[in-house]
């Protein structure tokens, strides 16, 4: 056999395997609250996320307790995209220097967030359920802390689809982001 027959068949396979599924983004949340810090840069580890939430499947929990893969896709792999969404809104929140790990800035940050999800679906009530725990880890000043979070946000409109269950996780992020502010960076 020659070798571009092999390099063709390849590419051919690589091509049936792009589909163009729609995907789902989380739109920003704009308007939060604002909390004062004690810390001028404030580093947010990658969320870790449960294993079926690691994926790029938008999942629901039925009344049975099944968490169940809906089908549409999130736009971007979940955990790097509520890393940069909880950054995105730390530093909206504080006004201080917020950036995802790994830090990159010359002068070392003055905190770390470390967000670790346990709960991450949209319910049969019509909600997002965000719940985990958040570690705060000061390199100097102030006490290490750690806050048990659940969170639920209403998921928008009478007959939810994957854009509306995208809103409500963004606003369930949003309000993460706002509790570890209050919580944890005080």
């Amino acid at each position: 056999m020659k070798p571009m027959p092999l390099i063709l068949s390849a590419a051919l396979v690589l091509a049936a395997c792009s589909g163009t599924e729609p995907r789902f983004d989380a739109p920003p949340v704009t308007a939060l609250e604002k909390v004062s810090t004690r810390y001028a840069r404030i580093e947010v580890a990658t969320v870790t996320l449960p294993i079926y939430a690691e994926g790029e499947e938008i999942h629901a929990r039925d009344a049975t307790g099944a968490i169940l893969p809906l089908g549409p896709l999130w736009s971007d792999e979940p955990g790097r995209a509520i890393t940069l969404q909880v950054a995105r809104d730390l530093d909206s929140i504080t006004g201080r220097l917020v950036a995802p790990e790994p830090w990159p800035f010359r002068d070392y940050p003055d905190v770390k967030v470390d967000v670790r999800v346990q709960d991450f679906y949209a319910t049969e009530r019509g909600t997002f359920r965000i719940s985990g725990q958040v570690f705060v880890a000061p390199e100097e000043d102030g006490p290490d802390r750690a806050k048990p979070f659940d969170i639920e946000a209403v998921i928008p409109g009478e007959k939810p689809g994957p854009a509306q269950i995208a809103a409500a996780r963004a606003a369930a992020v949003s309000e993460l982001s706002v509790f570890i502010a209050r919580n944890g960076l005080r």
